[in-house]
């Protein structure tokens, strides 16, 4: 079955259960391989959230013409802003061990201690162990994330520029 040839609907369930099970995937390797999420993976993970809402949202409704683009638009927000922490944090894993920031309070703590711009400030500047890499496949996690953002976004958007079948 050709994935660019899939109604609104499907294209934009597919994109839900995607979401949902990379998710998963996270919490297992969390759990079960012991690879604690740094604040920018929760980021990440707040990226796919925002996606899979927009994604189980527009397969609920399949709306016709132009509001589709309301759906895809929402999951295009999730997905760019997972793209941004994703490439951040594969740029602070690709820095000289000399030249990576100090380790960082945990994300709870900031949540409690500063304003929701000061902690955005503190988690895009990056710490040690954002600097961890551990790779699955050959890749650390944030290029799977990278690459799995690009793909949602790009079926968000294929989906939304399919015509609607005509009754």
């Amino acid at each position: 079955m050709n994935p660019f040839r899939w109604s609104y609907r499907v294209s934009f369930f597919a994109g839900f259960l995607v979401c949902v099970g990379l998710l998963g995937f996270a919490l297992f390797a969390e759990k079960y391989w012991h690879m604690f999420p740094c604040p920018l993976c929760i980021f990440q993970r707040i990226g796919f959230i925002v996606m899979a809402v927009f994604f189980l949202l527009g397969a609920l409704h399949a709306p016709r013409g132009g509001a589709r683009w309301v759906y895809s638009g929402g999951a295009l927000l999730g997905g760019l802003f997972g793209i941004a922490v994703a490439g951040r944090h594969l740029w602070i894993q690709s820095l000289p061990a000399d030249q990576i920031p100090s380790c960082g309070p945990p994300l709870d703590y900031m949540f409690s201690a500063f304003p929701f711009s000061r902690v955005l400030q503190l988690v895009f500047t990056g710490s040690g162990e954002c600097a961890k890499v551990e790779p699955i496949l050959g890749l650390p996690m944030p290029a799977w994330t990278l690459l799995w953002f690009i793909v949602l976004a790009v079926l968000a958007i294929v989906a939304a520029r399919r015509r609607s079948p005509q009754k």
